[in-house]
């Protein structure tokens, strides 16, 4: 049974707060650049042999898919590189869970976390992409909302590999097959329906699809009904997942 308080998962994400505190410049600077770097390269490199994508210049169309990734990078990093560190290297969740916080305690609270650096990379970089003048509607302010409904989900998922994760290597297993294509087939850098129908299909069950259909739609103004249920999606994967991070934790910490 899952046994939390929400009391003790702030205490272990206030923990994360305090140290992220001390080396916020330096882990923005990591997180943030990727994207960046793809803003330019493709927002004004191949932007400019390309005219427009549905209507939208082509900058426009990749900044607001973008925004999306730094969100996802900043939940993804926390909750596996960051977290098996502190869990197999640095031996913090031992040491926590000797206190009265429990391991559904940390577990939570990593998850919380791990939200909350997507929220705030997220909303960073959409400041960014607005200077561009690529946001085009007050509905944009909702976007870090969306974030921590991502975060949540994208935290949730990382997790659940990071408590099962051997070693620290097999990361890379998670990022090549796993959030490589979705960033590159989740119409960050070019419509969904450009694409065969069964890879469209696929790309439409992976959880960063989502994200980017809303995110775009609530930067440009563009919201249908349709949109309520890559918010659904999104929901009900987070609810359906978030117990096995904390299961599988609970298996590997407890002996």
């Amino acid at each position: 049974m899952m046994l939390f308080s929400l009391k003790g998962a702030y205490r272990f994400w206030q923990r994360n707060a305090f140290i992220f505190r001390r080396i916020f410049p330096e882990s923005l600077a990591v997180n943030f650049l990727e994207p960046v770097i793809y803003l330019l390269a493709m927002g004004f490199g191949l932007g400019a042999y390309l005219s427009t994508i549905g209507g939208l210049p082509y900058l426009v169309f990749v900044a607001t898919g973008l925004v999306s990734t730094a969100a996802m990078f900043g939940a993804t990093f926390e909750c596996t590189y960051n977290a098996y560190v502190q869990m197999y290297y640095e031996k913090a969740y031992d040491a926590v869970i000797t206190t009265p916080l429990n391991v559904e305690d940390v577990v939570v609270g990593e998850i919380l976390w791990g939200a909350t650096r997507s929220v705030l990379y997220g909303t960073v970089f959409l400041i960014v992409v607005a200077a561009f003048g690529v946001v085009r509607s007050p509905l944009a302010l909702l976007i870090p909302a969306l974030f921590m409904v991502s975060g949540l989900m994208f935290s949730v998922i990382a997790m659940t590999f990071t408590a099962v994760n051997p070693s620290i290597d097999y990361f890379t297993f998670y990022f090549a097959l796993f959030i490589t294509p979705m960033f590159m087939f989740s119409g960050v850098f070019f419509p969904l329906d450009a694409l065969p129908a069964w890879v469209s299909t696929a790309a439409w069950l992976t959880p960063l699809s989502h994200v980017v259909s809303l995110a775009r739609a609530l930067a440009l103004g563009t919201v249908e009904g349709r949109h309520m249920w890559d918010l659904v999606w999104m929901l009900v994967v987070t609810a359906a997942l978030f117990p096995l991070p904390v299961v599988l934790m609970r298996r590997r910490l407890v002996k």
